[in-house]
């Protein structure tokens, strides 16, 4: 039934560009959230390793806990279950939408109003944080190059934010 069904983005595809900051929808992807206490068990079921450090990433993979991680891959892809093994794998791929700022002002936009110290915050790190008050997970994929996940309930909320944002940087 759900194959039936249409997919809608919760925003527009379209691209912002403001003072120099490109804001931009990701094509749909698959996403799951990973958990095992031993993640030597997740990376023998995938056949690739996990970032062990708390906010590393390592391909498509970012470490978000002590036994937690994001997986993000090409929309459709399937993996193993984990039926029967000490893991958990929960395909979350609808729950959430990622939106790219980029640009050499990307990370003001971002600092408008999330807590965290974006000049110490290192390409290829990965972590749970805010903007404003709804929950993101933010990656930095390059060194003016930011992705936040958020889900989908809040991507409409967000990128007006963003987008406000990046029109008033002086």
């Amino acid at each position: 039934m759900s194959e039936a069904l249409a997919r809608i983005d919760p925003v527009s595809g379209s691209a912002v560009f403001a003072n120099g900051v490109t804001l931009t929808l990701v094509e749909p992807m698959a996403r799951f959230s990973l958990r095992a206490r031993q993640p030597e068990a997740l990376e023998q079921l995938l056949g690739f390793k996990l970032p062990r450090k708390i906010g590393a990433s390592l391909d498509c993979a970012a470490c978000l806990g002590p036994d937690e991680w994001l997986l993000r891959a090409a929309a459709g892809t399937k993996i193993a279950s984990g039926s029967g093994q000490p893991v958990s794998i929960t395909e979350i791929s609808e729950r959430s939408v990622c939106l790219i700022v980029e640009g050499a002002r990307a990370a003001e936009v971002l600092a408008s109003g999330c807590p965290l110290d974006l000049d110490r915050f290192a390409v290829g790190r990965a972590t749970r944080t805010v903007f404003e008050t709804v929950e993101i997970i933010l990656l930095r994929t390059g060194e003016d190059r930011f992705q936040v996940e958020v889900w989908r309930s809040f991507a409409p909320w967000l990128r007006t934010a963003l987008e406000t944002a990046a029109l008033q940087l002086r």
